[in-house]
């Protein structure tokens, strides 16, 4: 049993290690960084928020992610307007009973969203039905959408400002992938607003 789980440990670390030199040798990766940084940075110099979305696994890189902002990541600083839509069971479980599961974000985006905001949109598959209608509504609001989604992109792809698809089509590789990038994004924000 032990040399299985031996095994087992090895090949998800070998996995994990191939998914991040994959994302290190991508020269593109940096650029939509830079900008999605750049796009979070402007809407919230111009006083708008970030809103953050996804389900399972995504759901709690939507509330880590915005606790990272509204707190503080690597240093003390104020705290930066981030809401995740994840979060308010009340919320969520009426909208699901009145409108259906697929509404969950659409609704508080159409509730809580103003042009000049940007939506995070976190889906491995980047086919999630609510993710995908919350999409919807940032575009008629005029918000800008940053994606985050395995490697094809799934139905994302073309809908969102800046799109990182992991290169990967296993979940855990690629939930990794966007936790990484999302750290990323967090310490560059706040490098950005509040420089030390």
């Amino acid at each position: 049993m032990e040399n299985r789980i031996n095994q087992f440990v090895q090949a998800e670390f070998d996995k994990t290690l191939a998914n991040f030199n994959a994302m290190a040798a991508d020269a593109g990766l940096r650029e939509q960084i830079a900008r999605a940084v750049a796009i979070c940075v402007e809407a919230l110099r111009a006083g708008r928020k970030i809103l953050f979305c996804g389900n399972g696994g995504s759901a709690a890189d939507a509330q880590h992610w915005a606790g990272e902002l509204v707190s503080r990541f690597y240093y003390d600083r104020p705290g930066l307007p981030a809401i995740a839509l994840t979060t308010d069971t009340s919320i969520l479980t009426a909208i699901g009973n009145d409108y259906g599961y697929d509404y969950t974000f659409a609704r508080q985006v159409e509730a809580l969203g103003q042009a000049g905001d940007v939506l995070v949109a976190i889906s491995t598959s980047g086919r999630s039905k609510n993710v995908l209608r919350a999409l919807d509504v940032a575009e008629q609001k005029g918000i800008k959408v940053i994606g985050f989604t395995g490697a094809s992109g799934g139905d994302m792809a073309g809908r969102c400002e800046v799109c990182f698809k992991v290169p990967s089509t296993e979940t855990p590789r690629i939930q990794e992938g966007h936790e990484f990038i999302g750290h990323l994004l967090c310490a560059l924000i706040e490098s950005e607003i509040f420089p030390r």
